[in-house]
């Protein structure tokens, strides 16, 4: 049976992993600058990750949420210790989609409101609601598009104003570093605002942390660079270092009833001791910390290449941007320097997004390769 065709491929098949490094079936040995859009945190087979998920699966890998997990707890308890985030609850899913489907459908509950105000270039996942959210018509199917979305212009505050005002929206939904959308922000002054208008005017301000959240921008949270109290927090892709995990941390005003959500493999045994593994790498290697040294050396070296035309985001989290579309860079880099980059909706965006483990030598090995790359452009272009 062939497989449905929706993506196009690398001609690379990595059959293993090891820190900031993946092996293919030829057993080359590629520098992984992009982890799997973000997913990978604390680095392939990482030693914790790999015993946590062996001695559970040994004993339990999954029963349903009718039972008691203690791992839920355990998890719950260990990301408010490390986020900062007191007084949140978790719900445990699956996915970045799925925690973002959740959190809208939380807020509408919430405010008995039904319309989601979002922002160009944002990207919120696949399915009905946060699907609808993305500002991308081509993957809106019709079924999404009967959802109620206003998209906005970043920095527009006078248009959310103008729309919170109408009375009938119940969440305003952001990145606070976008990802796929190229790695623009929002400035301070505007996600402050948006926080003030969207609790005077009952509607849930939705922190979408999937990509930018668990420690890539320098924070453990990227809303934490603001003064900003979200009321829905949803997260993924990092949380469980490729095993599929998601979850919405949920403030305090608002209250749960049984069945208002729900999740047949969120939050299992498997993707608790995952999530586990996770963050407690992530506070015993001063991961977080790494992140900012690591930024600062990455920007350091970014800013000596005249090619660059604008280093976006922060953190681990971040774009070079260039005046030519970066789809041959990018082939380049992984074909003949054996590195894996990322792209983005923005063609002249290349984005890099490394295991929070990265070190010096990596990033060196990364500019030395650019700086040869981009000779060779120019050298094509002038001959």
């Amino acid at each position: 049976m062939p497989l449905f065709d929706v993506y196009p491929l690398y001609n690379v098949t990595p059959v293993s992993g090891k820190g900031i490094y993946v092996y293919d079936d030829k057993g080359a040995e590629y520098l992984d600058l992009y982890g799997g859009h973000a997913v990978i945190s604390i680095g392939h087979a990482h030693p914790n990750y790999v015993k946590a998920i062996t001695n559970q699966v040994e004993t339990l890998g999954f029963y349903s949420n009718a039972i008691q997990n203690p791992l839920q707890k355990q998890l719950a308890d260990k990301l408010e210790d490390l986020s900062g985030c007191k007084d949140y609850e978790l719900f445990l899913c699956n996915s970045g989609a799925e925690a973002n489907e959740n959190a809208l459908k939380l807020a509408s509950f919430k405010t008995g409101k039904k319309r989601v105000v979002a922002f160009s270039n944002g990207f919120h996942g696949r399915t009905s609601a946060a699907v609808a959210a993305t500002d991308n018509a081509t993957i809106i199917a019709p079924i999404n598009a009967q959802q109620a979305v206003t998209i906005l212009p970043l920095n527009d505050i006078e248009g959310v104003k103008m729309e919170l005002e109408k009375g009938d929206v119940c969440a305003v939904i952001v990145e606070f570093i976008q990802g796929v959308g190229g790695l623009d922000q929002g400035t301070k002054e505007f996600f402050e605002e948006v926080d003030k208008l969207c609790k005077a005017n009952n509607t849930m301000f939705v922190a979408d942390e999937i990509q930018c959240g668990y420690g890539r921008s320098g924070k453990f949270f990227a809303f934490q660079h603001y003064d900003v109290t979200p009321d829905i927090i949803s997260l993924a892709k990092g949380m469980g270092n490729g095993f599929p995990i998601g979850g919405i941390l949920i403030h305090p005003s608002i209250e749960s009833k049984y069945g208002m959500l729900g999740t047949t493999f969120g939050g299992n045994h498997l993707a608790c001791a995952a999530g586990l593994a996770v963050l407690n790498t992530i506070e015993e290697e001063d991961l977080i910390d790494n992140v900012n040294v690591m930024s600062d050396y990455f920007m350091k070296l970014a800013k000596t290449i005249p090619q660059i035309k604008k280093i976006k985001g922060r953190g681990l989290m971040l774009g070079l941007e260039f005046d030519f579309e970066v789809g041959e860079l990018r082939k380049k880099l992984i074909y003949d320097y054996k590195m894996f980059t990322g792209g983005a909706s923005n063609k002249k965006l290349l984005r890099i997004l490394p295991s929070l483990t990265v070190k010096k030598d990596h990033i060196n090995q990364f500019f030395e390769a650019l700086i040869e790359v981009l000779a060779e452009v120019e050298e094509k272009e002038t001959v």
